[in-house]
């Protein structure tokens, strides 16, 4: 709403944008307007949504339960989120996903790669924002994205810009 200051939750690696998505869910958990969310609605919510099976969503729910019936304010539910963002994801996670990328095996993610990705999940991504997304990742400017500059990639908490 208007009286939002996304301002006072401000943490190292949050921008703006991340507190402000942050927030909509928070509203959405807040159906009685409140600006406080039941730690047990929120758990069968997202256990009703069949999110368990992602680790980080399985150590939030720990902590909801830790957190037992104390309601959360916005500042709780930020901390709860971020807390978990902040467990970096392994570097075999990263090498997964990097995986999916690098269907052709080359040990590089070439803007081709990138392109086949963007079509598979129906996306029409201009040849110029591939190349940029490709050059943001590329630390030793060889046109592709190694799996070092990868993991350095998703291991960043922000992108620069």
């Amino acid at each position: 709403g208007a009286g939002f200051n996304w301002r006072r939750y401000e943490r190292p690696g949050l921008v703006q944008d991340d507190i402000e998505e942050i927030k909509e869910a928070f509203d959405l958990f807040d159906v009685d307007g409140t600006q406080r969310v039941n730690p047990r609605d929120l758990r069968s919510t997202i256990l009703s949504l069949g999110l368990r099976r992602n680790h980080v969503v399985q150590a939030m729910l720990i902590d909801l339960e830790r957190q037992g019936a104390r309601p959360l304010d916005f500042a709780g539910f930020v901390d709860l989120v971020t807390a978990k963002m902040g467990e970096r994801d392994t570097r075999d996670d990263v090498a997964k996903v990097f995986r999916l990328f690098d269907d052709d095996r080359t040990g590089t993610i070439s803007a081709r790669n990138l392109q086949r990705v963007a079509r598979e999940l129906g996306e029409l991504v201009p040849p110029e924002d591939i190349e940029e997304m490709i050059a943001r990742a590329d630390t030793d400017a060889d046109g592709e994205v190694s799996l070092d500059d990868f993991y350095a990639l998703m291991t960043k908490r922000s992108f620069p810009y």
